[in-house]
């Protein structure tokens, strides 16, 4: 059951909110760059098909401005001599730029301004003009009065005649498209994407339920206990026709199994409960006839050493085994969750009292105390609070060598809760049984598994006064029905276990 505990709660971790919330958001992102990309392409497309238009455009009636200016540059008939202004022939637009170029250079040129009149150039000009190929392709040049679009035309009379037109109105038309285009797909593209997002938080919301039904089971205590396990997916999620409901379903399939599996182990454990608290519950008059019997035979009956020593053997014996009954029976009453007799308890004064007596019980160990100055008072069960105390100062006596320092502290968290610890110098658990140190009747044999590092404050294998590998399981339920947890760390030289209690209202 905790194998399957941990797979729903990794199951929980993996499709928790905010990873749907990442994956929605990822999608979108997706789509958003999709959607990016066809824009700029339709707009690369759109530009290029555009200005390959308007250059079309444009050298058509350059080519027809070219054939008016070289007309009206043709010297007139009887004076080979006089060149009329290009400039002056009918049918030019305004901003239309001619030059005549004869003999290397430039004779005339100039452009028509906006009002109709002649514009000059400048000289950076004229070498910009002499610098064409006449009879060439159309070629852009930036001049001093703009950008134009030129080509030179040898004239049948054999002059070179320049014709420009400019290109302002090209780039303007150009440019009022690149803004028309950015401006239409920007709104397009939040339009899209708010409609996308609303679309995709539709689409992903069976699976934010499907999240959220596996992150309430994942922090279920399926380990142990009773567990009520109705938690299931939404029926609008977990239908088989789609992908995701699918998924629903099969989780709501998987749920349905793992409610009867912890039906079934619950009832197990209920009768196992039940067995050991009623066994233990009869064991208990017999054991304390046994013992009132062996104590009227050692006080009325003579034996020899032999018998006198087994009579001793048969008492120690049902000493321990009326102990081992009662260690039963209150986990058994712990289990069943009977509520704690709560009082204030002064765990200072209890602390002083319970290593006294351990000091009496060993005085081959060094007992010391760490105490805060004032008392620290918790709301709880004051027999069962000794009774951890006294397991915990009896393993420390138990499992380490005579010689061995065990101090016993007391204080105060951050929290306000009450953190007891109790640490021995001993030798230290081994490293594989830390983790099964608070299991019922669990044993450490230190003579097949660590024959040369003894474990310290941890059950073993029976000792001359034996240990049942009860100890630490009692402390771990009382301390959970106090609401507060256990620990224990160790290493050579150094083993600890920490009791927390919660702070007193």
């Amino acid at each position: 059951m905790s194998t399957l505990s941990g797979q729903l709660r990794s199951t929980g971790h993996d499709w928790r909110n905010p990873s749907t919330w990442h994956l929605r958001t990822r999608l979108v992102l997706v789509a958003m760059a999709l959607l990016v990309a066809i824009c700029g392409a339709i707009g690369l497309f759109s530009y290029a098909s555009m200005d390959s238009f308007l250059t079309r455009q444009l050298d058509e009636r350059l080519a027809q401005a070219s054939r008016i200016s070289s007309a009206a540059g043709r010297p007139q008939s009887g004076n080979p001599a006089g060149r009329p202004d290009p400039l002056e022939g009918r049918g030019q637009g305004i901003g239309t730029l001619i030059a005549r170029v004869s003999d290397g250079a430039v004779s005339s040129a100039g452009f028509l301004d906006d009002d109709a009149s002649r514009g000059s150039l400048s000289s950076a000009d004229d070498q910009i003009l002499l610098d064409l190929v006449p009879n060439s392709a159309p070629v852009d040049r930036t001049l001093s009065t703009g950008t134009y679009r030129l080509i030179a035309v040898t004239a049948p009379y054999g002059d070179t005649i320049v014709t420009g037109l400019p290109l302002a109105a090209k780039q303007n038309t150009l440019a009022s498209l690149v803004w028309t285009m950015v401006v239409v797909s920007t709104g397009g593209l939040v339009v899209i994407g708010l409609a996308g997002t609303a679309m995709i938080r539709r689409t992903m919301k069976p699976l934010e339920q499907l999240s959220e039904v596996a992150t309430k089971v994942s922090r279920l205590p399926l380990d142990a206990g009773e567990v009520a396990l109705a938690v299931r997916v939404p029926p609008s999620a977990a239908h088989p026709g789609t992908e995701v409901g699918s998924v629903g379903y099969a989780l709501n399939k998987m749920l349905d199994n793992v409610s009867n599996a912890l039906e079934a182990r619950q009832e197990s454990e209920m009768k196992v409960r039940q067995f050991v608290a009623d066994a233990s519950h009869e064991l208990r008059t017999p054991l304390t006839a046994i013992r009132g019997y062996t104590e009227l035979m050692r006080m009325t009956e003579h034996f020899t050493p032999d018998g006198a020593k087994s009579l001793a053997r048969v008492q120690s014996q049902s000493e321990r085994m009326t102990t081992l009954v009662e260690d039963l029976l209150m986990l058994a009453r712990l289990d069943e969750g009977q509520p704690v007799k709560v009082s204030d308890v002064d765990l200072t004064q209890l602390i002083i009292e319970t290593v006294s007596d351990a000091k009496v019980m060993a005085p081959d160990h060094i007992w010391q105390l760490e105490l805060p100055k004032e008392p620290v008072v918790v709301r709880g069960d004051a027999t069962q609070l000794h009774q951890v105390l006294a397991n915990l100062l009896s393993n420390a006596r138990k499992h380490t060598p005579p010689g061995t320092t065990v101090a016993t502290g007391m204080m105060r968290s951050a929290d306000g809760s009450a953190v007891l610890t109790v640490t021995d110098d001993g030798g230290g658990i081994a490293p594989d049984f830390i983790d099964r140190v608070f299991a019922r009747f669990a044993r450490a044999d230190a003579s097949r598994k660590n024959p040369v590092t003894i474990p310290a404050a941890a059950p073993t294998a029976p000792t001359a006064e034996g240990t049942s590998g009860l100890g630490l399981s009692i402390v771990q339920s009382i301390v959970a029905a106090h609401g507060g947890s256990v620990s224990v760390t160790s290493r050579p030289g150094r083993t600890e276990f920490a009791v927390r209690l919660p702070a007193a209202p």
